[in-house]
């Protein structure tokens, strides 16, 4: 019963995680959108009004016209709408969903003790200790460097120094699939820890300043408007290497590569440079920038090299030891009609009843039966030979030949007589 309720709520926990990050992202893409196409009004009551961007957009049936003031309006005629909501949302519901996932059952996900053979206690510490220190990394290099000459540059080279060590860190301390997703909720904690503590707190003090009915100093509050775009933008640029980080980790060819961390980074620095080239577009339509091509160029071929250093190895198949899990029966065969049920029971028995069997159901699947293992012949193959994403962490140290006896059980018709 723990394992189905669990299985509930990784389920609703992952759907509500999705919804809030659409409307945060979905959100965070507009403004920079807005951002890039306001164009300076020429209209003598907007400049008095203090509009020091506007733009006109159809959607929906209906004409909008956002204008953007750089401090504040002199009079808020409606309701102020706040987003910081699908921030946190988002960030909660995500790390509700690494709790449930891989902080409650830290000994199945988070750790792989061929890498690091600690307590589940130290392994949850130091996790956590990951969405701590990145986020106190960059922002305390933010705060030295982001206002200097060429400060963004700087901060840009020293972030990526930072993100490159935290994933070799990571892929060296945690199971590969845990590591890719921790250093994307790393990245994701310094987002909505933005939002936080700089962007909503900066504009709570305009909107007490502007409404307080005191002479205040624009150029003063302006700093909090200048910080604000600044930390902005950064989440807009971690937006896309995030949501790689938390997607890969459904495909094991990439988190269990002898150079996974290195994979991730790549990976990571491909989705920012293709997210500067749809940031740049924008500002390229109106004259204020040249075509920025070659972001996404760059980009593009970064992915690109990482798809040709993945590409499967040649079969050999004159110096084959052992059956390879994903070769095919030889000319005239039917699969291996020398593996049995029998022998593949003792493989399941040993390798797999731990999780699926009398005492333990994780997922719901037991395989301690021959009705079972039939009922679950497909899954079994795809987890196990295909993804080889079972064992998970291969807690059991299942072998390349059992996995290739899995294979052709499979591939000789699942029989369980």
């Amino acid at each position: 019963m723990e394992a189905y309720l669990l299985d509930w709520a990784n389920l609703l926990l992952r759907w509500l995680h999705v919804i809030t990050a659409i409307a945060w992202i979905g959100s965070s893409f507009y403004f920079v959108f807005l951002d890039n196409n306001l164009e300076k009004p020429k209209s003598p009551d907007l400049l008095e009004k203090g509009v020091d961007g506007a733009m006109w957009a159809v959607h929906g049936g209906g004409f909008y016209n956002p204008q953007k003031y750089l401090v504040a309006p002199k009079k808020i005629h409606t309701r102020l709408h706040w987003f910081y909501w699908e921030s946190y949302s988002t960030w909660l519901s995500g790390f509700a969903l690494f709790t449930v996932l891989y902080l409650y059952n830290a000994s199945t996900y988070l750790i792989d003790k061929s890498l690091m053979d600690w307590q589940p206690g130290a392994a949850i510490g130091v996790a956590l200790a990951f969405l701590v220190v990145f986020w106190m990394v960059y922002d305390g290099v933010c705060q030295l460097f982001g206002f200097r000459k060429n400060g963004e540059a700087i901060v840009g080279a020293l972030m990526l120094i930072v993100i490159a060590f935290m994933s070799w860190l990571a892929c060296q301390w945690f199971a590969g699939r845990a590591a890719f997703l921790l250093v994307g909720a790393a990245i994701a904690t310094a987002m909505s820890a933005n939002v936080f503590f700089w962007i909503i707190p900066g504009q709570k003090k305009v909107v007490a300043a502007m409404t307080s009915g005191e002479k205040y100093d624009a150029s003063k509050l302006a700093i909090h408007g200048k910080r604000g775009k600044q930390r902005s933008v950064h989440n807009t640029y971690f937006t896309l290497p995030v949501i790689f980080a938390m997607l890969s980790n459904h495909y094991s060819f990439m988190y269990t590569h002898a150079y996974n961390w290195l994979i991730l980074f790549a990976m990571m620095v491909g989705g920012a440079l293709i997210r500067q080239y749809f940031v740049q577009r924008h500002a390229y339509h109106y004259g204020r920038a040249s075509h920025p091509w070659p972001w996404a160029v760059v980009g593009s071929l970064i992915l690109v090299a990482v798809i040709v250093a993945l590409r499967p190895a040649p079969h050999n198949t004159t110096k084959s030891i052992a059956p390879r899990a994903d070769s095919t029966p030889a000319s005239g065969q039917k699969g291996s009609e020398n593996t049995s049920f029998t022998q593949l029971q003792t493989v399941l028995q040993a390798r797999c009843v731990q999780c699926h069997g009398a005492q333990v159901q994780m997922k719901n699947v037991r395989l301690d039966s021959a009705a079972q293992i039939k009922l679950h012949a497909q899954a079994i193959y795809q987890q196990t030979v295909v993804t080889k994403q079972m064992p998970m962490n291969n807690s059991t140290q299942i072998t390349d030949a059992e996995r290739a006896l899995v294979a052709e059980w499979f591939k000789a018709g699942a029989k369980v007589e």
